[in-house]
């Protein structure tokens, strides 16, 4: 099998409040010493959810580092991923549901805070949909009071590691098990509660050594079978852009993806979730999906 990846250099900005020089970093994504910081995500695609060309209708887990793709083949259904649904089975992983039932699962990633995760909570709150936000170590300690009220109004807390680095560069297991800890520690602090074992791989690079690592560490690991480039912040696409993609490529069992960075999210979720709603979605927990 043959499998072409499109690879497009990307820029990640990192501003850190308190700090006076800004590092610009072409890699992994550094927190460093100094708290508070701004999160831009590193994008090695143009569209997350284009991510390869698979010519043969077909998907393999590769034991090398790769990033997370996806190729669309028809509206409405679900699309190939980098690996199947029944290879990542193997690792308590997770792209999409098996199913023809028209549910959804809501995933957030947050990195940092510039204002939208207040109305972003609100569409949920109306909508009565549950979704799990990955978070950075920084958002749980720069925000505490919106770690609290994510998890008094249903919403899940998962692990998107403590600096965001390219976790497929850990081999060791004690490493990468501290990029997860320092999370659930904070976690615990703020709430008082033990974190659930979600995880999502910083940039959505993983390998099945990341893999296999987290799952004995008892995570789940989720990726997402819908995403759409939300998170340049001064390049917010439009809404017609965005229900051009999300209207058209939602599917049965799919795990969506979006920034709660993103103006153009916390302005549509509201008329997005009620368009879902109409097309005959409705929205469940990963935690139903996984049965934990």
């Amino acid at each position: 099998m043959r499998k072409s990846h499109t690879l497009i250099s990307s820029i990640f900005t990192r501003y850190s409040r308190g700090c006076r020089a800004a590092a610009i970093l072409a890699g992994a994504f550094l927190l460093g010493s100094c708290a508070g910081s701004l999160v831009t995500w590193l994008s090695h695609n143009s569209d997350p959810s284009q991510n390869f060309s698979e010519t043969s209708g077909s998907s393999i887990l590769s034991a090398s580092s790769d990033s997370w793709g996806l190729s669309f083949q028809k509206e409405g259904q679900r699309p190939i991923g980098n690996a199947s649904i029944e290879e990542l089975k193997e690792y308590n992983a997770y792209f999409a549901q098996d199913t023809t039932e028209k549910i959804l699962y809501l995933t957030f990633d947050a990195g940092f805070e510039n204002g939208n995760t207040p109305a972003i909570l609100d569409a949920l709150k109306k909508h009565q949909a549950p979704a799990t936000f990955f978070v950075v170590g920084n958002f749980i300690s720069d925000h505490p009071d919106l770690i609290q009220r994510i998890v008094s109004e249903g919403h899940t807390i998962g692990n998107h590691t403590m600096t965001h680095p390219d976790m497929s560069r850990i081999a060791d297991k004690n490493s990468f098990q501290n990029e997860l800890q320092q999370v659930e520690e904070l976690y615990k602090k703020t709430t008082g509660k033990e974190m659930t074992k979600f995880y999502r791989p910083p940039q959505g690079i993983y390998n099945t050594q990341n893999l296999s690592m987290a799952k004995d560490l008892g995570y789940s690991t989720f990726f997402w079978s819908l995403a759409y480039v939300d998170w340049l912040q001064d390049q917010q696409p439009s809404r017609e852009e965005a229900f051009d993609k999300l209207l058209t490529r939602i599917h049965p069992g799919a795990i969506v993806l979006l920034h709660n960075t993103s103006s153009t999210n916390a302005a549509i979720l509201d008329e997005l979730l009620t368009r879902w709603e109409e097309m005959g979605y409705r929205f469940s927990s990963l935690e139903k999906l996984t049965g934990k």
